[in-house]
C-alpha cells in the first residue's frame, strides 16, 4: 500500500532525482518549454512553482533560496530578470502541462511543460473579454425599443380580381 506517499520518486535515489529536477528546471526557465514525460513533468511542475513564487521578490537572500535548489547563475538571473517581472501579477499557475501522446521506442506517455506568460502562440489566440452573455429573458429590452419606434399602419393592397 502507499498511504501517505505524495512524492513520486521517479525511480531515482534522492541525490539523482534533486538533480535531475535541478537541470529540468534550468533548462525550462531558460527556454520557457520542454518535452520531457508526464510523470517528469508532474513533478517539475511542483518543484518549480515555488521557486517562481520566490523570484517575485528580487532580495539576495531569495536569490540565494533560488540557487540553492537551481544551482545555475544563468538560470537564477534569467528567473529574476525576464521571468519574475513578467508574472509578478499572477497568483500562481505558473506552468502548463500539454499531453502529448506516446513516444515511439517505449511508448512513454509524453507531456510539454512551458511557462504560461511565455507562449505566444497561445497569448495571441486568447478571447479578449469576452461578452458576458445573459439567460434573462430579451422581452422587456424589446418592450422598451418597440414605443421608441413610430410602426407604420399597413397598407391593404388592392385586390386583383
Amino acid at each position: 500500500m502507499r498511504h501517505n506517499k505524495a512524492v513520486n520518486h521517479l525511480g531515482r535515489k534522492s541525490g539523482h532525482r534533486k538533480a535531475l529536477l535541478a537541470n529540468m528546471a534550468s533548462s525550462l526557465i531558460l527556454h520557457k518549454r520542454i518535452t520531457t514525460t508526464l510523470a517528469k513533468a508532474k513533478a517539475l511542475r511542483s518543484y518549480v512553482e515555488p521557486l517562481i513564487s520566490k523570484s517575485k521578490e528580487d532580495t539576495t537572500h531569495s536569490r540565494r533560496v533560488v540557487f540553492s535548489y537551481l544551482k545555475d547563475k544563468n538560470a537564477v538571473s534569467e528567473l529574476f530578470r525576464t521571468v519574475a517581472p513578467k508574472v509578478a501579477d499572477r497568483p500562481g499557475g505558473y506552468t502548463r502541462v500539454l499531453h502529448l501522446g506516446f513516444r515511439q521506442g517505449d511508448a512513454a506517455d509524453m507531456a510539454l511543460i512551458e511557462l504560461v506568460d511565455f507562449n505566444e502562440a497561445a497569448l495571441a489566440t486568447a478571447p479578449k473579454a469576452a461578452k458576458k452573455s445573459t439567460r434573462r429573458s430579451r422581452a422587456k429590452k424589446a418592450e422598451e425599443v418597440a414605443p421608441e419606434t413610430p410602426q407604420e399602419a399597413p397598407q391593404e393592397e388592392p385586390k386583383a380580381e
